[in-house]
């Protein structure tokens, strides 16, 4: 059955994260409004707001509440829940490949590539096999539930070994993501600990790995220091200048960034990799330039430029996809980080400006935003940040992280849901009930239905 699409002049907008969602829902209401049609395109039927991951693993926000469903969102936009395969913009078409195997092919007057990032990783032999990353909402729900069953199975098991390997905990990257998840982690794996008899905390190895010689670029270098000695305090093993080089069968191979020797190798159960990031491949899945580093080269209006570096004619960009310039002259390398703060902010420019062009509506204005500065969580009541340029740890960054971030997700919905769920949390404590057979939820009608019994021979 082919997929009914409306057939006004349309603003395409490829990927419903930040960016998407908030072009969205700044377009679709005047878009209608002029004949047209806001047509929003993603593989997941929510926007994700990854900031709040690490809370999703710590238990402090149900996982339901820390994304944003596009229909009950964007009422005035065309969903499709799909994955743009291929862009033409000398044909002004894009392909989308939908959950059943067909694909179709959309027609636009504008569109928004808005894709986002995926996890980046390395070729490191047994990773994609043993590893689990820090991206999505399903990754960060499956973490929790595999720490929570891992320690109970810890402390029923009599092997050694084997018990060792349950209650090894490993994370590689010591950006703010996986900086966030090792503490969140260490909270519910010590508030699980004490709940269960069997177990003690000396049995817990929680193991942080960090390439580079320092951990959150994002903060000032004692703050950074702090925060090693904080994690190593609560007994997380850090270790800088050091790389994981084999995590074959879950045996894992540390060497030394120095000298390539190896520093450690042994088991785990829970190798969490949050290594870094790399722009959506549907970058260069369409005609559009990209850089070295396979973001969609943009300028300062969230216009995408040709090679000859002139606008692309009703073609923008934002966020994590592209490589906009950063204005204020902070930014790596020239451009504008990948992060939340700077994507919501795009996003709106972008909005404005297209409408602009398009309709003739104003001038169009360029994108630069001073950093709000960054704040983390480290587990409950515990924190580091710069808000402002003011150096917090604490309790008093801990406030600030969720001050900011439960007003900057999206929707007053969300934000009560997030909040309520907080209160909820201080009133009646953690919650560190596991859910089990997550990945095979029709294990026990399959048992109860005699499934895998022989049949009985006549």
């Amino acid at each position: 059955m082919a997929l009914k699409l409306s057939e006004k002049p349309r603003v395409l907008i490829v990927g419903g994260g930040y960016v998407g969602l908030i072009v969205a829902q700044q377009l679709q209401k005047k878009v209608k409004a002029t004949g047209g049609v806001v047509t929003l395109v993603d593989p997941l039927p929510y926007m994700t707001y990854q900031p709040f991951l690490p809370e999703v693993v710590g238990g402090h926000i149900e996982a339901r509440h820390a994304v944003v469903p596009h229909r009950r969102h964007l009422k005035d936009t065309e969903v499709i829940t799909g994955k743009v395969t291929s862009v033409d913009h000398e044909a002004k078409t894009a392909v989308v490949g939908l959950d059943e195997g067909e694909s179709v092919e959309i027609p636009y007057q504008d569109i928004v590539m808005a894709a986002g990032a995926t996890t980046r990783t390395f070729p490191i032999e047994g990773l994609a096999e043993n590893g689990i990353g820090l991206k999505t909402i399903e990754e960060a729900l499956g973490l929790r539930n595999h720490i929570l069953e891992r320690l109970e199975t810890a402390s029923a098991l009599t092997d050694e070994a084997a018990k060792r390997r349950a209650l090894t905990f490993t994370v590689v990257g010591g950006g703010f993501a996986g900086i966030e998840c090792i503490a969140e982690m260490e909270d519910i794996i010590r508030a699980s600990v004490s709940q269960n008899p069997r177990l003690s905390q000396s049995d817990v190895r929680i193991v942080l790995v960090e390439a580079m010689g320092r951990i959150m670029p994002e903060v000032s270098e004692d703050q950074a220091v702090g925060v090693v000695e904080h994690l190593r305090a609560r007994g997380i093993e850090v270790l800088l200048n050091t790389s994981l080089s084999s995590a074959v069968d879950g045996e894992l191979t540390l060497i030394s960034m120095a000298d390539k020797s190896e520093v450690d190798k042994f088991g785990t159960d829970t190798l969490v990799w949050t290594a870094g990031v790399a722009a959506n491949a549907v970058a260069r899945s369409s005609s559009f330039p990209v850089d070295e580093r396979g973001r969609i080269t943009g300028s300062a209006t969230l216009q995408i430029l040709n090679e000859e570096g002139d606008v692309v004619e009703g073609a923008w960009t934002a966020g994590d996809i592209s490589a906009i310039p950063d204005l204020t002259g902070a930014g790596p390398g020239g451009f504008c980080v990948p992060n939340a703060q700077h994507a919501s902010r795009q996003a709106k420019v972008l909005a404005k400006n297209l409408f602009a062009v398009r309709y003739g509506t104003g001038e169009v204005a360029e994108y630069k935003h001073e950093s709000l500065g960054a704040v983390a969580g480290l587990g409950l009541y515990k924190g580091v940040g710069n808000p402002m340029g003011v150096k917090l740890k604490g309790c008093l960054a801990w406030a600030a992280h969720r001050g900011y971030h439960g007003m900057a997700i999206p929707t007053i919905e969300r934000k009560a849901r997030v909040v309520g769920g907080w209160v909820n949390e201080l009133v009646f404590g953690r919650d560190v009930t596991p859910l089990r057979d997550l990945e095979n939820p029709t294990k026990a009608f399959f048992e109860a239905a005699g499934g895998g019994k022989k049949k009985a021979k006549k």
